[in-house]
């Protein structure tokens, strides 16, 4: 599994995080990650997020837990949240992540990427 945080690009009024996943998502990686997003939450309050998922396979069960604590102590600090794929689930990932988030939630197939990042910029 892999678990970057490619880009961090801050204006004037926000702060965009792109993260980029492969494979399984494990506890080790949000172990990993959700220090990073802390620290930029820190510093610029709210946060916008390119989550952009390559050969995406899931979360292994103890994941998964990290998933929902990390979407329940981010609640209100992620303003937008881009979800970049290629696979039916993970369009409907975009629905099901509503309720976990006061962010505005948006799926771009992979060949809009650069839609879903001008769309955060907006």
């Amino acid at each position: 599994m892999s678990v970057e945080l490619l880009e961090q690009e801050a204006t004037k009024v926000l702060e965009i995080v792109e993260i980029q996943v492969t494979g399984k998502l494990t506890k080790e990686d949000y172990r990993r990650f959700v220090p990073r997003v802390d620290d930029v939450i820190r510093q610029h309050g709210k946060v916008r997020i390119l989550f952009d998922m390559v050969d995406f396979h899931g979360w292994k069960a103890g994941a998964l837990w990290e998933d929902v604590k990390f979407d329940y102590q981010h609640f209100s600090a992620i303003e937008r949240l881009a979800i970049v794929g290629d696979k039916q689930w993970e369009k409907g990932m975009a629905v099901f992540c509503r309720p976990f988030t006061s962010a505005k939630i948006h799926y771009f197939d992979r060949s809009r990427i650069e839609e879903a990042r001008a769309w955060l910029r907006e």
